[in-house]
């Protein structure tokens, strides 16, 4: 999404991204190209940080000629917050939903009902804990949790970084039972992921963003991780796949841990939000620490169980069904559990030339 976790794919001994530098109009001008090894089989593309940088950058890619990514593994990685409760900095965590927590109503904390533990509450809705009366399609995303769980395994074979400013830091956790899981050492955790732009930080916005999660998976998401762009990427490879361009099943989304989303007993949120917490560099390390087992792990297993995809035994997809089932989330299909009329053509289309 930014420079540093760009960077940390350079200079490797595994592969070289550098090999190939492929201009894509519709990149970000920060970030105008993708980088890619010498065969294309692995490449890289940095999107800019926050939503509409992700969509644009992601939408550019999956509608230029000089890609074809029907059958492309999409391996989300970035830093992000995280919650204290279930991991500390440095950890590495993989995401079954996304949920964009800030698509919501919001009132000023100064002006909010007597009655409202937070300012904010879902569009549609009267108050905080009632599912949104109007879904605009992009709040909750699913994976393949099958490709997660082979993610996470490989994952683990990873030695992960961590540094002694992040262990300083993270002892301030130590005695807090609720938020003890941030004083431990780095690990590979299953856990879900939030998405705001706004760069939110302090119990209270962390509980009510833990209620939104909850709320919108219908109580199986489990937040942890905090970031800025990945509902907007989801959104992006969803019309990519209604369009016949990729197979959402091959997305993975995993975010490493670089700043805890809510203080430490004692601690305002405004002093967690300026703290040096030493997490950064161990994130940022990990992106490659853990990612580039997962890329080996897809790579040396293409023949045998890649190429011909992960089949997934969960629902896959967007709130509204866009791709056919029943979303385990939400209101229901919007499409009767069917694919969505012009994902229906796209397939057909896609077949045709394939024939």
């Amino acid at each position: 999404m930014f420079t540093p976790e760009a960077n940390i794919w350079y200079n490797i001994p595994e592969f070289n991204l550098l090999a190939q530098n492929i201009t894509v109009p519709g990149f970000s001008p920060l970030f105008p190209d993708a980088h890619c090894t010498r065969d294309g089989s692995i490449c890289q593309a940095v999107t800019g940080e926050a939503e509409i940088n992700a969509a644009v950058t992601i939408t550019s890619l999956l509608h230029s000629a000089k890609f074809d990514l029907r059958q492309t593994y999409f391996l989300i990685a970035g830093i992000a917050g995280i919650n204290p409760k279930l991991a500390t900095t440095g950890s590495v965590t993989f995401a079954r939903y996304a949920v964009q927590v800030a698509l919501q109503y919001e009132i000023d904390a100064r002006e909010i009902p007597s009655d409202f533990p937070t300012g904010y509450f879902p569009q549609g809705s009267q108050a905080p804990g009632q599912y949104p009366g109007n879904i605009y399609g992009t709040e909750v995303f699913e994976v393949n949790d099958d490709l997660r769980q082979l993610a996470f395994k490989f994952a683990r074979k990873a030695k992960l970084n961590d540094t002694a400013p992040a262990q300083a830091y993270r002892t301030n956790y130590a005695n807090e039972s609720k938020l003890a899981k941030g004083a431990e050492p780095p690990s590979v955790v299953l856990c879900d992921t939030a998405t705001s732009d706004n760069y939110w930080v302090g119990t209270l916005l962390a509980e009510a963003f833990e209620n939104t999660t909850t709320l919108l998976t219908n109580g199986t998401g489990v937040y942890c991780s905090t970031q800025q762009e990945d509902n907007a990427t989801l959104e992006s490879l969803m019309r990519g796949a209604i369009s016949g361009l990729v197979d959402f099943s091959r997305i993975i989304i995993m975010r490493t841990a670089s700043d805890f989303d809510r203080p430490f007993s004692g601690q305002t949120a405004a002093e967690v939000l300026f703290a040096e917490q030493g997490g950064f560099d161990p994130a940022v390390t990990n992106i490659y620490v853990a990612g580039i087992e997962v890329v080996k792990g897809i790579i040396n297993g293409w023949h045998q169980q890649f190429q011909a995809g992960v089949k997934p035994s969960n629902y896959i997809g967007d709130i509204f069904g866009s791709l056919g089932g029943q979303p385990d989330f939400g209101p229901g299909s919007e499409f009767g559990g069917q694919r969505a009329p012009s994902a229906r053509r796209s397939m057909k289309n896609n077949m045709m030339r394939r024939t």
